[in-house]
């Protein structure tokens, strides 16, 4: 059983292989493999029920060694991706692989048409999402494991987003479920303008922060020394290796996934965060964000899903999370969520009802004060009432 518990998160480096095959194999197989994964977790989370286990772990390198495989399998990932949307055979890859394997990769690279191409670009950015920001986000939390801290702003660059990994470590959990937060949402907030609004404010909130960091080491603030520039530049590399790979086709192709990885966590801060408030000057408490201990979701994205505990005690590193029973509960396990949130009218009639248990179960007087001040504009199916 001891085994077990390690092997569990390996889960992730599975749906990450297969996904590899997937887009290796071309056509259809990109589609029905998009599919597949979808199917997986959601019915997996719905027919699998909940994992409350809490090991101890004698040998937690073999924990980060886990996540540090995230970075060559997403790099794996998405060279295979760009290559084959590209019009030619970038370093001979398809014709070396076709000859090892006797299938002719190239053939059905060029026979994939664009709703194929539209699945590829679904099925990436999601992995772009999960391999990519899902260990970068614990990986980045290991401030002073510089290795660690490394590899997640690499991971973290596929989306264009390593301004998260000083937002969220000194912003987002200083701040959050606070008006001060961008990633936490308002009640009756629509889940398309918050992608938009925590984007653009998460990178201004990481600039002052990286701004205020280097006055107090009076170092200038345009200079190699500034984390947000060089996490620009970061990515900015990987774009021009798009190019190199797949010309103007492949990185078109890349931004599309990069700007959909990015996409899918702001959806996940939505739907982590949504309408639960806090006074500015209490404690963070495991009430204050929404948990769910679904096991295929638990063992696919590194215990992501305790996100209660992680939010009281951010610097337990994943393995050491607890589910958290107590805390108030997700709709469903994360892909699950993740689709309800992108149809607003079905997300705010689901979540009317966990926020009035949350009012009633959950909030201090005070959080009670704000809560009365939030609901005013909002109409009986919880969306803003817009005043002229």
């Amino acid at each position: 059983m001891t085994f077990l518990h390690y092997l569990k998160f390996s889960l992730f480096h599975f749906v990450g292989l297969f996904v590899l095959l997937a887009l290796l194999a071309g056509g259809a197989y990109i589609s029905l493999g998009l599919l597949a994964v979808v199917l997986f977790y959601v019915l997996g989370d719905g027919f699998l029920g909940d994992d409350l286990s809490t090991p101890t772990f004698n040998y937690p390198a073999i924990l980060t060694v886990q996540l540090w495989l995230a970075l060559p399998l997403l790099v794996a990932i998405v060279f295979v991706a760009v290559w084959q949307v590209s019009p030619g055979d970038a370093f001979g890859f398809g014709a070396w692989l076709s000859t090892l394997t006797g299938y002719d990769l190239n053939a059905a690279a060029q026979a994939s048409h664009w709703g194929h191409n539209l699945s590829a670009i679904v099925l990436t950015g999601l992995m772009v999402g999960t391999v990519g920001t899902i260990p970068a986000h614990e990986l980045t939390h290991r401030t002073r494991d510089k290795a660690s801290l490394a590899i997640g702003r690499w991971l973290l660059a596929f989306s264009f987003d390593t301004s998260f990994s000083v937002e969220h470590v000194y912003g987002h959990h200083r701040y959050v479920a606070t008006t001060a937060d961008p990633a936490t949402a308002p009640r009756g907030r629509n889940v398309y303008y918050h992608i938009l609004v925590s984007t653009l404010k998460g990178n201004i909130s990481a600039w002052r922060i990286e701004r205020k960091r280097l006055q107090r080491r009076q170092l200038p603030c345009l200079s190699i020394h500034n984390a947000v520039l060089r996490g620009y530049a970061m990515s900015l590399v990987l774009l021009v290796a798009a190019y190199v790979v797949g010309g103007l086709i492949g990185m078109a192709f890349f931004v599309a996934c990069a700007l959909w990885g990015k996409a899918l966590l702001e959806v996940v801060n939505y739907m982590e965060h949504y309408g639960i408030v806090r006074h500015p000057d209490s404690r963070v408490q495991p009430h204050h964000s929404w948990n769910t201990n679904r096991r295929i979701s638990s063992w696919s994205l590194f215990n992501l899903t305790r996100h209660s505990h992680h939010h009281a005690k951010a610097v337990l590193p994943y393995h050491k999370l607890e589910p958290m029973q107590e805390a108030p509960m997700m709709i469903s396990g994360y892909l699950s969520t993740l689709m309800i949130a992108l149809i607003p009218p079905l997300w705010h009639r689901l979540m009317k009802p966990r926020l009035q248990d949350w009012d009633e179960r959950y909030a201090t007087e005070e959080e009670k004060q704000l809560v009365l001040a939030t609901n005013k504009g909002l109409s009986p199916t919880g969306s803003r009432v817009l005043k002229v």
